[in-house]
């Protein structure tokens, strides 16, 4: 039996892992707690910061290196904050590394560029061929039932090919997604980046070499998402770390500073699903992998985003679920776009989908799925009210986030520049 968080919105089934306690509340909305309310010692955190930034500049020192870390990139907000973060902070020369996995935004791509001039650090961007992609891409949608396998593999992958390859021991992320969302680790682990989590929570257990022979899938398709040599990142000593865990991270909020400090801008328009207008904007392929999602499991980004605001007090779960059933059942624009690259039908799409579909929360009546339970089946009762919290004076739908979040009564200022003032179906491969 599926239930929902009775503070937030998100389902049991959520994946990867998701846990609700004896009072209804998920493990993720915990997690947020925690990092509120724990008497977590911000100070103390930001000074091993300093330790591993003051090490990572000894070593490249006495190495001859001339970068200090390595920065992935991709031209979203949370890349963005990190480079402004530590350049600002600790003066640092970090070497920025993008995966362009050809699924590309217009305004992912501006901000890149910005990111770029507005930093002036040294880039690297490795562009995944479009013929191993789509070929990549066709056969994951069957496996698993994602298309965007490709650049999660790739994104989590080569900034540490190139860590060894330039000898640079030491890979900045931003937050631990899976902690955000669900609660899957807690904040008081300082969890590192491994080789195993990015198999399993990226790549789905999945390894590269496993492709091969797959839908024409040769070596060379697979070579960006083949790790480093084991020894390798041993004798280099390569660590990859969460800047979330040393900072009170907060994605709207580290938004805001961007925004002000290199002109990070967001899209203006209405978008398919999710009225969030500051994330996963460079990510054109985000709508078909969310949207698979809700095939599969029966909720999508919506839920995700409206759960985040819920738990920072920015709006209530009864507004959360007027904005869920609003976006997370709608058919991407895009979808038609993307079945035609990948030389399918909607229908067989369609099939696949089906066959991959979580049965806990999907049944089939009338030659139609519906989900069995929804959170507008729940008995409300004075738990929920126990479980809530403070709205804060910062909410969603407040006058100046009009350009943060979608509100049809207030829709945001459109700043007469395509990239970011109209939806555009089709990806960019640069």
């Amino acid at each position: 039996m599926i239930k929902y968080c009775k503070r937030c919105l998100y389902p049991s089934n959520s994946k990867p892992t998701i846990i609700f306690d004896e009072k209804g509340i998920c493990s993720g909305c915990r997690y947020h707690e925690n990092r509120k309310n724990l008497e977590i010692n911000w100070d103390e955190r930001k000074k091993i910061l300093d330790k591993i930034i003051d090490d990572a500049i000894k070593i490249a020192k006495k190495n001859n290196n001339s970068y200090h870390c390595i920065i992935p990139v991709s031209g979203g907000k949370d890349s963005t904050f990190q480079v402004w973060y530590l350049k600002k902070n600790y003066g640092i020369n970090p070497l920025l590394v993008s995966f362009n996995h050809c699924f590309n935004t217009r305004a992912g791509n501006a901000n890149l560029k910005n990111l770029l001039e507005k930093s002036e650090c040294d880039f690297i961007r490795f562009t995944a061929g479009i013929n191993s992609v789509r070929k990549i891409s066709r056969y994951m949608l069957e496996k698993v039932g994602d298309i965007t396998w490709h650049y999660h593999a790739g994104i989590r992958t080569f900034p540490m090919k190139i860590a060894a390859e330039k000898k640079i021991p030491l890979v900045i992320w931003g937050e631990h997604g899976f902690g955000e969302l669900t609660g899957l680790v807690s904040i008081n682990d300082f969890v590192e980046y491994t080789k195993w989590s990015r198999l399993e929570h990226d790549m789905r257990g999945v390894e590269a070499e496993t492709l091969i022979g797959h839908n024409d899938i040769q070596i060379e398709d697979i070579d960006p998402y083949r790790f480093p040599d084991d020894k390798e990142v041993i004798n280099l000593g390569l660590r990859g770390i969460y800047l979330g865990n040393f900072i009170d991270w907060d994605q709207k909020k580290n938004t805001e500073i961007i925004q002000r400090e290199w002109d990070f801008k967001t899209i203006r328009y209405k978008r398919d699903r999710t009225f969030n207008l500051f994330a996963k904007i460079e990510d054109h392929a985000n709508d078909i992998h969310d949207y698979m999602k809700f095939l599969k499991f029966g909720y999508g980004r919506a839920t995700d985003d409206v759960s985040m605001e819920i738990r920072r007090g920015r709006i209530t779960r009864e507004e959360g679920k007027k904005i869920v059933e609003e976006y997370d059942h709608k058919e991407p624009s895009t979808l038609e776009s993307y079945c035609e690259f990948l030389g399918i039908t909607k229908k067989y799409f369609y099939k696949i989908m089906d066959s991959q579909r979580d049965k806990s929360i999907w049944k089939k009546k009338e030659n139609k799925w519906i989900k069995k339970t929804s959170f507008k089946n729940e008995k409300i009762d004075r738990s929920y009210d126990i479980a809530k919290l403070k709205i804060s004076n910062d909410h969603v739908f407040n006058e100046k986030n009009k350009n943060m979040f979608y509100n049809s009564k207030n829709p945001p200022e459109l700043l007469n520049d395509e990239n970011f003032d109209k939806q555009i179906l089709n990806f960019e491969i640069i």
